[in-house]
This record gives structure tokens, C-alpha cells and sequence, in this order.
């Protein structure tokens, strides 16, 4: 088969990843480092590594099938899955491991994501088979510092937070989170709105809640950023691919915001 798109070809990258070529070639070196070079199971690579990134980014970026990514590439459905199996891990964002200061702030917020894996997926108010994910960023950069586990569709933010193992990777800092995250006492939400009958919120809690709210209207954008990736639309991947690919695309977007 003839391949169509490569990595020799630099003007087919912005159009098929949504990544200018400078920043996907600094996430050809990140996964080069990580042991991209080193040989899969099975047989040998038909790509070099850079196709085989490219091939990623563009399976993330469109969510064609393996059959359609393969035409692409000029290989075997069975060798584009390889090549994601393999790659996907590399690529992903790192957990975090230290324990952050005082002095960062963090948001968190979940999103769903419709899977096709029902192990890990359950029915969600949107009628689908879904994920909860929770995506934490730094307030001030505005970079993606972590990404949970995936929890079922049905689980709310307030308990995903924990289920998802998110809450360890936010240890140590300031989290700030909408009102569903009610019952995490460390996180910062906004006051509620009194009840009909209730007096209303003073003017000073109401200033407050103005404040918290154009704060964390910064992840609801990242996470509108990383659904542009239309894999977090519809995922076919099973087992880790929901988190390999959320981690992934996370990662690419920090490298956009920073390269």
C-alpha cells in the first residue's frame, strides 16, 4: 500500500493533529526518550518513530478506525493498532509523584467521555456508556498537571474525585472546584444559593463567588481545548486507552501552550 501522509511531509502535521510541527517534534524527542525507539512486540516497525507519533496524533485528533489510519499510513489495521498499543503510554502525561506547596492552586473538573468499553463505562445522564474524567490544571500556567482514572459515567465529580485516585496527585496544594465536589472538604467551591424562602447571600459572598467563578472557567476551557481531539468524543480503545488517550492529548496540549 502507498502511504499518503508522512512526517517528511511537514504541512500534512498541522492539518491532520491540530499541532504545529515545531511542538510535534518536540513530542517525537519526548517519546524518543521515553523508549519510542525501542521494538514492539512481534515484528519490526514498517514506520520510523515519526510516522508512528504521527500516526497516534492523527488517530486521537480524527478517531477514524485503525482500517481508515492505516490507508493513511500505508500499512495493516493490525499494525495501526500496534503502533497505538505501543505508542499511546509514551505519549501520555506523567502522573504526579511530589507533593505540591501551599502556594498552588489548582482546578479540578470532570468531563465525560463516551466509550465503547462497558468494563469501565456506565449509562450517564447523557443516555451513553461513559467515563467520568477528572482533569486537573495549574491555575496559573494553565497547564494539565494531572489526569484520573477513569470512573463510571454515573459516578458524580464529588466521588470520582476520590475513586480516580486525583485527589492524591492534588496533595499539598489549594483545589478549587465547582459545587458538585461537595463532601471533599479540602476543596475550595463556591457558597450556595439559598433556598426559596431563605435570605439571599450577602454582597460579599456573592463578590467572592464571582471570583471563584471566572477562576475556574480556566479548566472548562482546557477541557473544551482537549475535546477538540475527537477521540474524547467517542472512544473505541478498551481497558487503559480512554486514559492513555485523555493523558495523551493532555500532553500534547501542554506542549502546545509551552513549545
Amino acid at each position: 500500500m502507498e502511504q499518503v501522509i508522512s512526517a517528511d511531509r511537514p504541512d500534512w502535521v498541522p492539518v491532520f493533529t491540530g499541532l504545529s510541527v515545531r511542538v510535534f517534534r518536540t513530542l517525537v524527542r519526548v517519546v524518543a526518550r521515553r523508549g519510542g525507539e525501542q521494538p514492539g512486540t512481534g515484528r519490526r516497525w514498517g514506520l520510523p518513530l515519526e510516522d508512528r507519533v504521527l500516526l497516534v496524533a492523527v488517530y486521537y485528533r480524527t478517531n477514524l478506525t485503525f482500517r481508515q489510519v492505516a490507508l493513511l499510513f500505508g500499512i495493516s489495521k493490525l499494525a495501526a493498532g500496534r503502533v497505538v498499543d505501543h505508542l499511546a503510554p509514551l505519549l501520555a502525561l506523567a502522573p504526579v509523584t511530589r507533593k505540591h506547596g501551599p502556594d498552588t492552586v489548582l482546578i479540578v473538573d470532570g468531563t465525560l467521555v463516551p466509550t465503547h468499553d462497558r468494563s469501565v463505562s456506565a449509562s450517564s445522564r447523557n443516555y451513553r456508556y461513559s467515563v467520568n474524567m477528572q482533569v486537573v490544571i495549574d491555575a496559573n500556567t494553565r497547564l494539565v498537571v494531572a489526569v484520573g482514572d477513569p470512573a463510571p459515567g454515573n459516578r458524580n465529580d464529588c466521588r470520582a474525585y476520590t475513586d480516580s485516585g486525583v485527589d492524591r496527585q492534588c496533595r499539598g496544594a489549594t483545589v478549587m472546584a465547582d459545587g458538585g465536589y461537595q463532601g471533599n472538604p479540602e476543596v475550595i467551591m463556591p457558597y450556595r444559593k439559598p433556598r426559596k424562602g431563605q435570605p439571599p447571600l450577602p454582597q460579599w459572598k456573592e463578590d467572592l463567588n464571582t471570583v471563584h467563578r471566572s477562576v475556574r472557567a480556566r479548566v472548562e476551557h482546557a477541557l473544551a481545548q482537549m475535546k477538540s481531539y475527537n477521540i474524547l468524543r467517542n472512544c473505541r480503545r478498551k481497558r487503559d486507552g480512554v486514559l492513555h488517550a485523555t493523558r495523551g492529548i493532555a500532553q500534547m496540549r501542554n506542549l502546545a501552550m509551552t513549545t
